[in-house]
């Protein structure tokens, strides 16, 4: 069947409904919304233009608003300054952004459900300096001492999602709460002296300052991610045709495919004119792939995002709301530990300014300027990547300019306020297109 034809059956069962239909430019764009699959299995490249301006109308801008602003952001320093695209300042930017970055995946958990977390940066100082503790004081060694930290952020993130989903108490006021408590703990641990300086060369000063200078190690790591790609697009077009609903033809799954792979050789080659690979951008890769893989692939994710939809609509379909709500807090503690020790590895020790300063605004904003709506229900983890190249690029770039510290801020403000109305705005879009 055609597209028109099943457009025209669409809007003749519409019009057949026993009432009428309080918004009809709502329910033509909604019955208008076609598979963008069968578009493109039908019209080939014209069913990309068209499913382009379908979302364009729809407000279904996705990653694009970001996308295209960190290509502006690029330009204009690279105008400003040859140095910014550099394989020097590119590499660098990359290992500083994973930190935080790790913090943000976590916020996205969070954000879906519609909900806020603002201990994470207080969780990740506590963290980073339970682990140097137990290092440098106590002895231990380093790899027990991590695994002690991650634990401790997931079971501080369990905390707060306890007096949250059980006891009913807002997660703006216990999250606030336990920033400025996990704070104190932090500044109590470390002790009068308030640093303690970790060994460059083991565990944790390794995690941003190792790199893989072999030139295979960053191309291999292109082969094998634009290999999984394809691999999990062929396979998942099959499982799809089994099941008689709209799959993409295996020439999109190709295009798809030959774009990633221009960008994995890309970064690799630029990877290699520097140091080579940073270990740091390979861990923070492979926690995208997962938590990614969490969301999309499995029942536990399908929850998380049906919760962020609508609560009581979960809870009559079976959903344990309060466990997945307590897991929720308990994977963005987890993502708020593993983000504070990359912190301690950048500067090679805890101190007592970890976790504070403009960590946790740059992290929820990360997750917001990659997309991930701030009313529940919608986002990647993929955001938290996008979000923080974006925020670490103005910083990089206005640091290339010797541009004065308020400003930075001030920009960073802009840009975070600007994807907010966007978001907004996207959401009455859909609301007004039947999409919402």
């Amino acid at each position: 069947m055609s597209i028109d034809k099943t457009s025209a059956n669409l809007g003749k069962s519409s019009s057949q409904g026993e009432h009428a239909v309080e918004n009809p430019e709502a329910a033509a764009a909604a019955v208008t919304a076609v598979d963008p699959r069968l578009l493109v299995q039908e019209e080939g490249l014209l069913g990309y233009w068209h499913e382009f301006k379908r979302k364009m109308k729809a407000g279904e801008l996705g990653s694009l608003p970001v996308i295209l602003g960190l290509a502006v952001i690029c330009i204009i320093f690279q105008v400003l300054n040859s140095e910014f695209l550099s394989a020097q300042n590119i590499s660098n930017i990359t290992v500083t952004m994973v930190g935080t970055g790790m913090i943000s995946v976590g916020i996205v958990f969070v954000l879906l459900l519609g909900e806020i977390d603002l201990s994470v940066g207080s969780v990740s100082g506590a963290a980073s300096a339970l682990a140097a503790v137990l290092t440098v004081n106590q002895g231990w060694p380093e790899w027990v001492a991590v695994l002690v930290a991650i634990a401790a952020g997931a079971a501080i993130g369990a905390l707060h999602g306890f007096f949250f989903a059980v006891l009913g108490a807002p997660a703006f006021a216990v999250t606030l709460a336990g920033l400025l408590f996990w704070l104190g703990f932090m500044l109590k641990v470390l002790g009068e002296d308030g640093t303690i300086n970790l060994d460059s060369d083991g565990l944790i000063g390794q995690l941003t300052t190792y790199t893989f200078t072999d030139v295979a190690a960053a191309y291999g790591l292109a082969v094998v991610v634009v290999a999984l790609f394809f691999v999990s697009s062929y396979l998942g077009n099959r499982r799809r045709e089994a099941a008689g609903v709209p799959s993409r033809p295996l020439s999109d799954t190709v295009l798809r495919t030959a774009l990633l792979a221009v960008v994995s050789f890309a970064a690799a080659y630029m990877y290699n004119q520097y140091k080579g690979l940073p270990l740091a951008t390979v861990v923070f890769l492979v926690f995208l792939v997962g938590s990614d893989f969490v969301l999309r692939r499995t029942t536990y994710g399908r929850k998380v995002f049906a919760l962020g939809g609508s609560v009581e609509a979960s809870r009559r379909a079976g959903i344990n709301v309060t466990a997945v709500r307590i897991s929720v807090f308990a994977i963005s503690g987890g993502f708020a530990a593993i983000g504070g020790l990359f912190l301690a590895s950048k500067i090679a020790s805890a101190n007592q300014s970890a976790g504070t300063g403009d960590l946790l605004m740059n992290a929820i904003a990360a997750a917001v300027i990659g997309g991930t709506s701030l009313f529940g229900g919608r986002g990647r983890t993929w955001n938290a990547l996008l979000g923080v190249l974006v925020i670490v690029s103005i910083q990089y770039g206005l640091q290339l300019e010797s541009i004065a510290e308020p400003v930075k801020y001030m920009i960073t403000a802009a840009v975070l306020l600007t994807t907010v109305v966007i978001d907004s705005v996207t959401r009455k879009t859909q609301k007004t297109a039947g999409r919402a």
